[in-house]
């Protein structure tokens, strides 16, 4: 296996992070209106990722540096052709952070509500827009001969990369709501196991069309193999929720995560980006990736460097892992 086959393999590990960790923070989001009912249930659910979102978007971070110095064509075309979705994600990034930081600024009811739309909105487009991107590039889009891409955006809005974004909304959000089922006590506890019961079910019919419809298209025996874990894990995760097994089904539920987000990479490789004008315009692992040396350098950089944040995050989750409930919610919010 030679460097540039080791980068794909380690940006498809950042983006399973990403997705993993990112994924219960846009479920919470989404939960403040779907399961909270008074303004106390939405500080709790709030409160269950207060301490960490900031970290988790650091694998976004990450794989966005990873894909820029690994394989710079394919940082060049995704960002380019991908411009307005990719912005709207970043923009809702950014007014995401500001609505948990400044909601609680002011005891005003219409700025806390107003704020608290925000966190809704800015974690429901991102869980969309995610799962549209990536069922494009799985799929293939307009490059052309000079490695450009030459579509417009409705070209990004194909039946399947919408499928895409409605699989990893639905499964971002029974993420978040298993994740709200271990990190709560009291009333919500329960809601939220009902929750992910229900949003399991939808999760299960969504993601078996979407990754079905992969196989069927571009698998091999290794993509196989990853959807059926998938499948397996999810049906695992929604067994133990409703036995009361919060750990196991988060457990469970990220299983689905990674082993989804590793058929993708799987039926993507050795490409990066298929072109849907000609197989031989787009970008592979070979045509797209940095020099050698430079991917040497990023090895020995990312063997130090990635354990140590690592564990940084880790202890964080540990600092951080009791319930809370309504009863932790001071008077005054």
């Amino acid at each position: 296996m030679q460097l540039h086959d080791i980068w794909f393999v380690i940006i498809a590990f950042l983006w399973t992070g990403y997705f993993f960790l990112e994924g219960f923070d846009f479920g919470i989001g989404v939960l403040t209106k779907l399961l909270a009912r008074n303004r106390s249930e939405k500080r709790v659910l709030i409160n269950t990722i207060g301490p960490v979102w900031d970290g988790n978007e650091v694998w976004l971070l990450s794989a966005g540096g990873a894909t820029f110095a690994a394989f710079p064509e394919w940082y060049a075309t995704l960002f380019s052709g991908f411009y307005l979705p990719l912005l709207v994600i970043l923009v809702c990034l950014i007014v995401r952070g500001v609505a948990f930081e400044y909601r609680a600024k002011r005891p005003e009811e219409r700025w806390q509500r107003n704020w608290e739309h925000a966190i809704f909105w800015t974690s429901l487009l991102p869980a969309v827009l995610w799962g549209v991107a990536f069922g494009n590039i799985v799929h293939g889009v307009k490059i052309d001969a000079h490695k450009e891409y030459v579509g417009g955006v409705l070209d990004l809005l194909n039946p399947y990369a919408i499928l895409g974004g409605l699989v990893t909304l639905a499964l971002f959000t029974f993420h978040g709501a298993v994740f709200a089922s271990l990190k709560t006590v009291g009333d919500i506890r329960e809601r939220a196991r009902r929750m992910a019961g229900v949003l399991g079910l939808v999760t299960a019919v969504l993601a078996v069309a979407f990754l079905g419809w992969t196989q069927a298209d571009k698998g091999d025996a290794g993509s196989l193999a990853a959807m059926i874990v998938a499948v397996v894990a999810l049906v695992a995760a929604l067994g133990a929720n409703r036995l009361g097994r919060e750990g196991w089904a988060f457990a469970f539920s990220g299983i689905t995560i990674a082993a989804a987000v590793a058929m993708l990479f799987l039926t993507l490789f050795p490409n990066v980006m298929p072109s849907t004008l000609n197989e031989s315009w787009g970008l592979t692992v070979t045509n797209a990736s940095s020099s050698p040396y430079t991917l040497k350098i990023m090895t020995w950089c990312a063997a130090i460097a990635a354990p140590i944040v690592m564990l940084y995050q880790g202890w964080t989750y540990w600092v951080f892992r009791k319930r809370i409930g309504t009863q932790h919610i001071a008077e005054a919010h």
